[in-house]
């Protein structure tokens, strides 16, 4: 299993929300850079890193941040937040960034998915963010009517390989993963299964393993320090 540790980012700065509400934003770290050196001295090989000013205005706002990291770690980051066109796809992945994350434009531009899963395959993957297990979308702002499984089962067809899944309600809480909602997509789906959203020390990762899924993403947890990213790397081995 793949420990993702995150980096969300909100008007340059390294932050965690709570249930993703941007006024609830707190300042994590000193710097970008030095989480993302952190991380990668406990040996970490993939950073999630999020636009939530993109999320939340549509576009790329934030890019330069990202791309200064992959340059100065060299390891795999992935990016979501603000991605709604081949443009803001290609500009990405061709900046050396390892895989780029559609969010809204999933529920809301299928086609996109579909023709990035043709060009990009597995460099493209799809955060599936639900409450009460309806999908939200727009940086968490809108919640509509789609159950999280029929996306995931449509996102399946349209060629995505790797599903992101926050339960929101988790999101900032450090109150355990959504395990059932887990493993419901995970038997849903042949996809990979990133789970997102309430992990809170090695006992979630070692539950997370056990159910099969391909990776975590975990924030507060390590910023707080209720989860050493080593020893979260040594359990998901």
């Amino acid at each position: 299993m793949i420990i993702f540790p995150a980096i969300d980012i909100k008007n340059e700065t390294c932050v965690r929300l709570y249930r993703g509400e941007m006024d609830s934003a707190e300042q994590v770290a000193d710097s970008y850079l030095t989480a993302a050196a952190a991380f990668k001295a406990a040996g970490a090989e993939w950073i999630h890193m999020v636009d939530l000013d993109g999320a939340c205005a549509g576009e790329r706002k934030n890019a330069h941040v990202f791309l200064e990291v992959a340059k100065a770690t060299g390891l795999n980051i992935e990016v979501g937040g603000g991605i709604r066109t081949m443009e803001d796809i290609e500009y990405y992945l061709s900046r050396g960034i390892a895989r780029v994350v559609l969010g809204s434009a999933a529920v809301k531009d299928p086609q996109l998915v579909r023709e990035s899963c043709k060009a990009y395959g597995d460099k493209i993957a799809v955060g599936i963010d639900a409450r009460n297990g309806l999908v939200a979308t727009e940086g968490w702002v809108e919640t509509g009517s789609v159950h999280f499984l029929d996306l995931g089962k449509a996102m399946e067809t349209a060629g995505v390989r790797t599903i992101i899944f926050t339960d929101i309600d988790r999101d900032g809480m450090l109150s355990g993963p959504a395990l059932d909602a887990l493993q419901q997509l995970n038997k849903a789906v042949s996809c990979n299964i990133v789970a997102s959203g309430g992990i809170k020390d090695i006992a979630d990762i070692r539950a997370l393993k056990n159910a099969g899924l391909y990776g975590a993403i975990c924030g507060r947890s390590i910023y707080k320090g209720t989860l050493s990213l080593q020893e979260a790397l040594r359990e998901a081995r």
